[in-house]
């Protein structure tokens, strides 16, 4: 599974910051890491440099094998909060694809 990531000019994305995201997503998405090729995760800052609730922004794609991207977006006060409410709602959505497909 390989996590790509995207960031707006007012968001600062190091190596570091890129690592303890990924953790967060391959935590929450590792049933699913034989089925998913790629994690798009697009962050960014809806208040720029000024202080807002609820401004940091994750909008995350998940590509599975043969099958429709997923996306869900997440706003939160940190981005860790909107990394992980995000992989949380792509985790659900897969958790629903997966249970109806061994259904049939």
């Amino acid at each position: 599974m390989i996590i790509q990531f995207n960031s707006k000019s007012n968001i600062t994305s190091d190596e570091e910051l890129r690592g303890q995201l990924s953790s967060i997503i391959e935590k929450d998405l590792k049933r699913f890491s034989d089925n998913i090729t790629r994690v798009e995760v697009h962050l960014g800052d809806e208040d720029g440099s000024k202080e807002g609730m609820n401004d940091k922004r994750c909008t995350m794609e998940v590509r599975p094998e043969g099958m429709q991207p997923i996306v869900a977006t997440q706003h939160a006060n940190s981005l860790f909060e909107a990394v992980s409410g995000a992989a949380t709602k792509l985790k659900n959505s897969l958790d629903t694809i997966y249970g109806k497909m061994r259904n049939y």
